[in-house]
């Protein structure tokens, strides 16, 4: 029960549960009890109970899922500026883990319109695709579809390599930047299966392109990224 104190009931509660979290009475990814029963538990009202369900949200302590319930929040594994372009090699080699690659298709397509405009280039004939997933410690984390020019990769055992940044580079083209476009996604028929991801869990799409120290377009890449282990922030200056 809720010791009565000066604060208010939403800030006791908030405490409660947090010491519950970090005690284990509630685990990560763990569903919670309804709100029904949580109040009941609590000896407080369900309002007092959303005000703070609503605030441990705001913070990252739990998730709420329309018509499922609300669940223990994951700490991500992976935190990293969005502005430091890292592979995602490298983000799983910070975070102490060991990096791994699941090679799932390569294929060798024509280069539609969208190709061109993406790349800058109206004679482009040929496109490789790689469709992979990326693992931290054997654990599913990442998928990546990354479509390159072929001409860039012919001739060599592309999905050998476990970083196309390193490939790139040893090749003579070194990625100096990318412009990157974030998309948060719910349930995804294809990439949520292929994670491992729990019933309701989300995604995090980077859509980029990357550009050479010429600053020509060599790569562009959909990385979804699963949500519960990657959290990114940004750092925004004023001019």
């Amino acid at each position: 029960m809720i010791r009565a104190d000066h604060r208010p009931l939403y800030l006791q509660v908030i405490d409660r549960l947090k010491e519950d979290i970090e005690n284990s009475v509630y685990k990560e990814g763990q569903k919670l009890p309804s709100e029904f029963e949580l109040s009941k538990i609590l000896g407080v009202s369900r309002a007092t109970l959303r005000e703070a369900l609503r605030l441990l949200e705001e913070e990252g302590v739990v998730i709420r899922r329309h018509g499922v319930g609300t669940f223990v929040h994951s700490k991500p594994l992976f935190s990293a500026g969005i502005e430091e372009l890292d592979s995602v090699t490298d983000m799983i080699v910070k975070a102490k883990m060991k990096p791994g690659t699941i090679f799932l298709s390569s294929s060798v397509q024509q280069a539609n319109e969208d190709d061109k405009r993406k790349f800058l280039n109206e004679d482009l004939m040929e496109i490789m695709e790689i469709e992979r997933v990326r693992t931290a410690d054997d654990s599913p984390v990442v998928y990546c579809l990354d479509r390159i020019p072929n001409e860039l990769v012919k001739n060599h055992s592309i999905h050998e390599t476990k970083s196309i940044f390193s490939f790139l580079e040893e090749s003579g083209r070194t990625i100096s930047y990318a412009i990157t476009f974030v998309e948060p996604i719910g349930y995804h028929e294809h990439v949520s299966e292929i994670l491992e991801c729990e019933p309701g869990a989300s995604l995090l799409l980077l859509k980029q392109m990357h550009y050479d120290q010429t600053e020509q377009p060599v790569l562009y890449s959909l990385n979804y990224f699963r949500a519960d282990k990657f959290k990114f922030h940004v750092v925004r200056k004023r001019n």
